[in-house]
């Protein structure tokens, strides 16, 4: 796919949702910046982000990469679509571990309302097989959730 081409070549799209208590500033902050992402993006036994660059305007680009749960090294990298602070996040998404994958997109839909904000994933531009390979993000968002949600006082 050329960069001048949509993500959305293909027709099947997951849909995920979660209420974090947390401001919509605050989950932005944790989506966008490669320190914090590299803290909550992967789990024990799963995956574990070790670098991450992003060039956060529209057109710039990001690279994410780690070690896969089977020890491989894995990159994921797109470009910035759509970056309006702290509301809307789109980027295309190109993983390593699909051999032949073309560029989707994922973008993140942030509304806060009394300091809980709901953030909507919409990963789309997916062939069937893609959507199966991409079950995961109802618990990368509850990795999302778990690191900036203030931990409960004692």
């Amino acid at each position: 796919m050329t960069s001048g081409e949509t993500a959305a070549a293909h027709g099947e799209t997951i849909v995920e949702q979660i209420s974090i208590a947390a401001t919509a500033d605050r989950v932005f902050a944790a989506l966008v910046d490669p320190q914090q992402r590299m803290r909550w993006w992967g789990g024990e036994g799963m995956f574990r982000t070790t670098h991450m660059e992003s060039d956060l305007r529209v057109g710039g680009t990001w690279l994410q990469s780690g070690i896969g749960r089977d020890g491989r090294p894995f990159t994921i990298r797109g470009e910035y679509r759509i970056v309006e602070r702290p509301r809307v996040l789109a980027f295309t998404w190109l993983p390593s571990w699909q051999g032949n994958a073309e560029a989707s997109l994922v973008r993140f839909d942030l509304a806060e309302r009394d300091g809980v904000t709901t953030v909507r994933l919409t990963h789309s531009g997916l062939t069937p097989q893609d959507r199966q390979i991409h079950r995961g993000w109802p618990q990368i968002l509850g990795w999302l959730a778990a690191y900036v949600t203030p931990a409960a006082a004692p």
